[in-house]
């Protein structure tokens, strides 16, 4: 039955003559018809009905459910108290949160790390169930002033539940941020002020985490008095000196089938294999590369413009969005470790969770080697923090070490000295300190258990989805450079991505990727001008910017004024994309391209400078036309020397004080008309 041609019938005969039987016509038709619908679905459903379930299926299928989000009934299975959780981009908030848990048993008590994620937060009023409870929230700050992915639902639950109870919750926040950032630590200071608001007890004041200076320091040195305010509130005393517990037991597998172990996947096994979308972090799509050249002409650096093929992926991106990609480590230095340790790299093993309620049941995807758990998993190119050189120090053979090793893990004001000097400022990582330490042997084992682990690295996508669906840009700097010992140290993400040759022995090089949505985006109404500023690898999201907005003029759409401030070095040299620059300024998408060359005179000559040399136009553009701000690239130096400028523009043209010219960017940056993304 056509159901349009009966509706159409319906409607358009009106004729006397058909009136009478007509509607008796179409309404026994649709009766008939909704008669055939209704069999048919009483057909499908009485159909299931009768294959037999077993009773105990029913029984099981909820607890799991509960297990898995009830952070209440696991405390209470495992005589918890303490549980930790973190919000955690990178890893670090994720290391401290264990480090806390871990804490946690020189009290008496017992901690648990959680991924917010996982679990419902509406549960945090339930705490008061537990005896000597307490909650502890390790809150990194991504980006500009937004949560991290893990943490995105508990902001929103925090933000939504107004009428919440947390008056019986015990708690208290570390944040960690960077101060050259604007929205320093913003996360854990709103964590810290809601839960207040909701009722919840701060039992010790929030730590605020620089990672612009030391971290690792700022950690320790609040961990070291939080601890004694946590045994005075609860009446408690601790049990003696830290001791080294090991958290995962080894398992060899001397006999197993070489399908069922981990190759470097992140999530799913042979996820690299059979690709499955949706990708995301914890299953990236292997994107090929199809283009990776050098970008300058000169000088000692190396920078890079490659191509990501996401043909068939499903992936959508937007211009200023980041892309994520997963590196792996050199394997010559992978091979190192292995020598110095004397072990076999190519042993199968697993490590096993001893606390077999966790959710975390391996530190990295088990069963796997050596090999791949020191190229893909773990992270042996950063210095390891204290926790890490404290754990290991038992192995020392020589007493001299061991102590070193244990007073640069301590709170004292030589032993952070001395970790701030041999291990931070020599950019010692853990090859490095086994070799600078002959008496050092660890279990590999152990060493494994301890590392953190290899974070994916995310750059602005240096293209517009409009003219490039099927692909994704980068544009990076490699990083290299000569240590205090005189090693030389390698970033691991540029020094990979350098080496993926588009065709590599006949094979395509892939690099696994996903894409984080991002804040910074062009204006709605094109009419609007945007002024770009990005020196160096910073032009990457502008180039996605500048490639849109060309799109937009092919389709005829009516496109503000786009200007554009770069720096560089020098012209000759590491003038980037100037050729692309060049023609989108003589097509007209570019209305204004500004370049300071900053060495090629005797003054030096920054994108600042350049901004208040043209300060009437960019004041006409910002206060009369509604423009829009971006600035991409060094968090520490030139963003605040560009946010400067901003201030001296507003404040001379404007006829406005200090204060108010700063309130007036503020303002700005809160509509969205001043966006930055930037990195330190």
């Amino acid at each position: 039955v056509n159901m349009s041609d009966m509706d159409s019938e319906t409607t358009t005969h009106t004729e006397p003559v058909m009136s009478e039987e007509e509607p008796l016509f179409s309404n026994l038709d649709l009766f008939l018809f909704s008669l055939i619908v209704g069999l048919v679905i009483y057909w499908f459903m009485s159909r299931k009905k009768p294959e037999p379930i077993p009773e105990f299926k029913k029984l099981d299928t909820p607890a799991p459910t509960t297990r898995d989000t009830s952070f209440i009934e696991k405390m209470k299975k495992t005589s918890k108290n303490i549980i930790v959780f973190y919000g955690s981009q990178t890893g670090t908030a994720e290391e401290f949160a264990n480090r806390l848990s871990k804490d946690a048993q020189r009290y008496g008590m017992k901690g648990m790390a959680a991924d917010p994620e996982e679990y419902d937060m509406g549960e945090l009023s339930r705490l008061s169930e537990i005896k000597n409870s307490l909650a502890i929230f390790c809150m990194a700050t991504y980006g500009e002033g937004d949560p991290t992915d893990n943490a995105q639902d508990f902001y929103d639950w925090l933000q939504e539940n107004d009428d919440e109870d947390l008056s019986g919750l015990n708690y208290t926040v570390f944040a960690l941020g960077n101060k050259t950032y604007e929205h320093y630590n913003a996360m854990g200071k709103y964590v810290d002020k809601r839960l207040e608001e909701l009722g919840a007890k701060r039992i010790f004041d929030l730590g605020l985490g620089d990672d612009d200076g030391n971290l690792e320091e700022d950690f320790i040195s609040w961990r070291e008095q939080f601890w004694p305010a946590v045994c005075e509130h609860f009446g408690v005393e601790a049990l003696g000196e830290e001791s080294s517990i090991r958290q995962y037991e080894l398992k060899v597998h001397t006999d197993i089938n070489m399908n069922k172990v981990y190759t470097g996947e992140i999530g799913r096994l042979k996820s690299f294999e059979i690709q499955k979308p949706p990708f995301d972090s914890k299953n990236p799509f292997l994107a090929a590369v199809t283009v990776n050249r050098r970008l300058n002409k000169g000088g000692d650096r190396h920078l890079m413009h490659l191509e990501l093929d996401i043909t068939g992926s499903k992936i959508r991106y937007e211009s200023g969005d980041h892309v994520a990609v997963f590196p792996t480590n050199e394997a010559a230095l992978v091979n190192k470790l292995g020598q110095i340790l004397g072990v076999d790299l190519d042993v199968v093993i697993s490590l096993n969770n001893l606390d077999e309620e966790s959710n975390k049941k391996h530190p990295f995807p088990c069963p796997t080697t050596y090999r791949m758990a020191l190229t893909h998993y773990l992270d042996i190119t950063h210095p390891p923090r204290t926790n890490v050189l404290y754990e290991l120090a038992q192995y020392a053979s020589d007493p001299k070490d061991q102590e070193n090793m244990r007073k640069m893990a301590s709170s004292s004001p030589e032993g952070k000295a001395l970790y701030q000097s041999w291990v931070l400022d020599a950019s010692r990582n853990i090859l490095a300190i086994l070799e600078d330490m002959p008496s050092l042997r660890p279990p590999i084992d152990h060493l494994c258990e301890l590392l953190p682990r290899l974070q994916a690295r995310y750059y602005s996508i240096a293209s517009s989805s409009k003219v490039h669906p099927n692909s994704i840009h980068i544009c990076a700097v490699v990083v290299e450079y000569e240590t205090k010992t005189g090693r030389i140290n390698k970033g691991v993400a540029t020094n990979w991505l350098k080496n993926k040759l588009v065709t590599d022995n006949g094979h395509k090089s892939t690099v696994p990727m996903y894409i984080r949505k991002s804040q910074f985006r062009l204006p709605f109404k094109a009419t609007n001008p945007v002024i770009m500023i990005g020196p160096g690898t910073g032009i990457a999201p502008f180039m996605g910017f500048i490639q849109e907005r060309g799109w937009l003029k092919q389709q005829g759409k009516e496109v503000g004024e786009t200007v554009m401030f770069f720096g560089c070095r020098h012209k000759n040299e590491d003038y980037i994309y100037q050729e692309e620059l060049e023609e989108a300024e003589s097509n007209g998408v570019l209305t204004q391209l500004n370049v300071a060359f900053s060495r090629d005179q005797e003054q030096k000559v920054y994108v600042q400078h350049l901004l208040k040399k043209n300060k009437e136009h960019i004041w006409n553009l910002i206060h009369s036309d509604n423009a829009h701000i971006y600035i991409c690239g060094d968090a520490r130096n030139m963003a605040k020397d560009v946010q400067a400028a901003f201030h001296d523009i507003a404040e001379e043209l404007g006829g406005m004080t200090r204060t108010q010219a700063t309130d007036y960017i503020k303002k700005l940056m809160t509509k969205g008309r001043y966006s930055q993304d930037v990195w330190s």
